[in-house]
C-alpha cells in the first residue's frame, strides 16, 4: 500500500492477484473511497458578482456558509475578509480624528491670542497676585477696537493757520452746579446751542469739519486740535437768530497735539459764551448731552442725548495717556470739538474720539476732555502759548484710607521717588499724608484736584502722621519730568 496516501488518507485501494493460471485472469480490484474533511477541502471560487446581484430585489441563490477553519490554519493563517468591508469606519474614524484636532488648534490660538502664553487667573506669566496683568503689559482691547479721531491719519502735520496774539487778558473760568435745579432738555438746547458752532479747516486738498465752543463773548473760540491739524485756513460758522449764519475768518492762537486742544479767535463782539461747569463734580448716571455738526454741514447744531459713564477714564491714544469722560451720547464724524453738557446747562467737557470697530457694533462709547483739567490748559495757551510744566510731588500714594490710631484717617505714602518735591520735603514711605496745601483730604483725587491750581515752583504744606505725631513738612513743587 502506498505509505503517502495512507498518511493523506485519500483513498485506499487493495488488489488481489490470483496464481497464474494457464490463461491470464482480469486482476480483482476492491477500491474503498471516502470524502475529504472539511477542514482540509479545497473552497470553490467566488463567482463574479452580476448588475442582478446588486439588485436588492432580485432574489438570489443562497450561498453556501464556509466552514470555520481549523485551529492550526487560523494560528497560521487568518481568513482573509472580504474586500471593502470595515472601510467605511476607518474613513470615520480618520474625519474625526482630523476634525479635532483642528477645532484643538484654532482653540488654541484662540487662546494664545487672548490670555497669552499663561493660565487666566493663575500664577503663570507676569501676572500680579489677584491674577490680572500689570497696567503697562494689560493687552488693549485688541486690533479689532481702536478710538476714531475725525480723520484716519492721525499723523502730525504742520498747521499754518494765520496766527493771533498770545498774551491776551481773557481767562476761562468754571462755575460750581451744586444747589442748583436741573433744566429740561429744551432749556439745556436753548441754553449752549448759540455757543456752539461750525469750525471749517481748510488746506490744499480737502477741508475738514469740526464744532467748537465759544467760550468769551470777543470771540475767543476752543475746539480740538485734530480738527484743525495740518490746516492752512480755518473758517467759524456762528448761528444768529431766526436760522441767519455769520461766517467768520478764524485765527489760531495756540493748540497742543497732545491734550487736543486748541483755542480760535475770530474778529467778533457780543457773542453768546457758554458756562462751563466743573468735570469733578460729576458721577456717574448723571445726565450728559451733546451738540456737535454729525457727519458735515447738513445736520449741524444736532442734540444727543445720553448719560455719564464713566468719570476720569484712562485712556491711550496713539500713545498719549488721557484722562477723559466716558459718555453714551451719541458722538459721530464732527462732534469733535462740540461740548458736553451737564443737567445744569453748563459745558463740562469737550467731545474728542469714540470708539470703533471693523467687525464688531459698538454704540455708546464717546469720550471728552474734562473741563476741571483742560480749564488750566487753555488759560495758559491764550498766555504762553504753549502748555507750561506740570508740578508734581514726588511721591506715591494709596488710594484706600487707612483708621490711624487716634481715630483719624490717613493716606499711606508707598513710594517717594529720588529728588522729587517729596522727597526734599522730607516725606517718607509708611507716612499718612492728612491734609494738603492747608485742606484736609481723604482721597487721591482731591490732593489731584488741588495739584491742578499749583504751579512749578509754588511751595506748599503737607502735613503727615508719623510714628505717633504729626509733622508738617514744606514741599516746593517741581516740574514732572
Amino acid at each position: 500500500m502506498d505509505e503517502f496516501c495512507i498518511e493523506q488518507s485519500c483513498e485506499v485501494v487493495l488488489t488481489y492477484r490470483q496464481p497464474e493460471p494457464e490463461a491470464p485472469a482480469d486482476p480483482v480490484v476492491l477500491r474503498y473511497e471516502r470524502e475529504l474533511p472539511e477542514q482540509m477541502r479545497r473552497r470553490p471560487e467566488p463567482e463574479p458578482e452580476t448588475e442582478e446581484d446588486e439588485d436588492p430585489f432580485v432574489p438570489r441563490a443562497p450561498v453556501p456558509k464556509a466552514p470555520p477553519p481549523a485551529l492550526w490554519q487560523s494560528a497560521i493563517a487568518p481568513p482573509e475578509r472580504a474586500k471593502g468591508k470595515g472601510r467605511w469606519g476607518v474613513r470615520l474614524f480618520v474625519a474625526v480624528t482630523l476634525m479635532v484636532i483642528l477645532v484643538g488648534v484654532g482653540t488654541g490660538l484662540w487662546y494664545v491670542r487672548s490670555y497669552g502664553w499663561s493660565l487666566p487667573g493663575g500664577s503663570g506669566g507676569d501676572r500680579g497676585p489677584s491674577g490680572i496683568r500689570p497696567d503697562d503689559e494689560r493687552p488693549p482691547y485688541g486690533d479689532d477696537f481702536y478710538y476714531y479721531w475725525d480723520e484716519e491719519d492721525t499723523a502730525p502735520k504742520e498747521t499754518t493757520v494765520p496766527r493771533y496774539p498770545t498774551g491776551g487778558s481773557t481767562r476761562l473760568t468754571l462755575q460750581s452746579g451744586y444747589g442748583r435745579a436741573p433744566l429740561t432738555i429744551q432749556e439745556i438746547y436753548a441754553a449752549v446751542n448759540p455757543s456752539a458752532v461750525t469750525v471749517l479747516g481748510q488746506d490744499k486738498e480737502s477741508y475738514s469739519v469740526g464744532t467748537g465752543i465759544i467760550f468769551s463773548a470777543d470771540g475767543y473760540i476752543l475746539t480740538n486740535h485734530h480738527v484743525i491739524d495740518g490746516c492752512s485756513a480755518c473758517t467759524v460758522w456762528v448761528d444768529g437768530d431766526y436760522g441767519v449764519v455769520t461766517e467768520h475768518e478764524a485765527l489760531l492762537v495756540a493748540s497742543d497735539p497732545e491734550i487736543d486742544l486748541a483755542v480760535l479767535k475770530i474778529d467778533a463782539q457780543g457773542l453768546p459764551a457758554a458756562e462751563f461747569g466743573v468735570s469733578d463734580e460729576l458721577v456717574v448716571g448723571d445726565p450728559a448731552y451733546a451738540i456737535g455738526n454729525p457727519l458735515g454741514t447738513e445736520l449741524r447744531n444736532t442734540l444727543t442725548p445720553g448719560v455719564v459713564s464713566y468719570v476720569n477714564r484712562e485712556v491711550d491714544v496713539d500713545g498719549v495717556n488721557m484722562t477723559l469722560i466716558q459718555t453714551s451720547a451719541p458722538l459721530n464724524n464732527g462732534n469733535s470739538g462740540g461740548p458736553l453738557i451737564n443737567q445744569y446747562g453748563q459745558v463740562i467737557g469737550v467731545n474728542t474720539i469714540k470708539m470703533m470697530s471693523e467687525t464688531n457694533t459698538i454704540e455708546g462709547l464717546g469720550f471728552a476732555i474734562p473741563s476741571s483739567l483742560f480749564v488750566r490748559w487753555v488759560n495758559e495757551l491764550i498766555e504762553f502759548g504753549e502748555i507750561q510744566p506740570q508740578p508734581t510731588l514726588g511721591v506715591e500714594i494709596m488710594r484706600i484710607p487707612v483708621e490711624l490710631p487716634d481715630g483719624n484717617t490717613g493716606l499711606e505714602v508707598s513710594s517717594v521717588t529720588p529728588g522729587g518735591s517729596g522727597m526734599r520735603a522730607g516725606v517718607q514711605v509708611g507716612d499718612y499724608v492728612i491734609e494738603f496745601n492747608g485742606q484736609r483730604v481723604y482721597s487721591v483725587d482731591q490732593i489731584l484736584a488741588i495739584r491742578r491750581d499749583l504751579h512749578v515752583g509754588d511751595n506748599v504744606i503737607i502735613r503727615v502722621f508719623r510714628n505717633g505725631e504729626y509733622l508738617d513738612l514744606s514741599m516746593v513743587m517741581m516740574a514732572g519730568s
